[in-house]
């Protein structure tokens, strides 16, 4: 026997058998009204009490903001010292930094490509290609 014909053939009973459960033995109405009881009554109201503030919560919070700014003022403590390190009477009075620029503070756009400044003329390579093959001689 196919399927087909199997469902065919208890389809009708399953279906007789459902509408006798539910219509004639009442069982529908009494889920119906049962839900209808539920909804009637017994509804459930939700008050918000104001809290108090929590002082240990308070303090806790102001202890974590204190370190927070105990450990920023270590921070800058240790980069100033850092920076007068690096001053001119350190290095027997060389400027390491002399002359050159600081790097642009410009932030590049979104999609756009960060190629270095405009005025950068880069690193000239245009050697390299001509005397490449003494080049890698050299490296050997």
């Amino acid at each position: 026997m196919k399927k087909a014909d199997l469902k065919r053939l208890i389809k009708p009973v399953v279906k007789e058998c459902i509408h006798e459960v539910l219509i004639e033995e009442g069982l529908l109405s009494n889920v119906v009204s049962e839900v209808a009881k539920g909804l009637q009554g017994n509804l459930v109201v939700e008050t918000k009490q104001k809290q108090k503030p929590d002082k240990r919560l308070f303090n806790e919070d102001l202890q974590m903001k204190r370190k927070s700014n105990e450990s920023r003022v270590k921070l800058q403590e240790h980069r100033k010292k850092l920076m007068d390190s690096i001053s001119k009477d350190a290095y027997n009075g060389i400027d390491l930094f002399e002359g050159t620029e600081p790097m642009s503070t410009r932030e590049p756009q979104k999609g756009a490509v960060d190629l270095g400044a405009s005025g950068d003329a880069g690193v000239d390579i245009s050697s390299i290609l001509g005397h490449s093959s003494q080049i890698w001689d050299a490296m050997k």
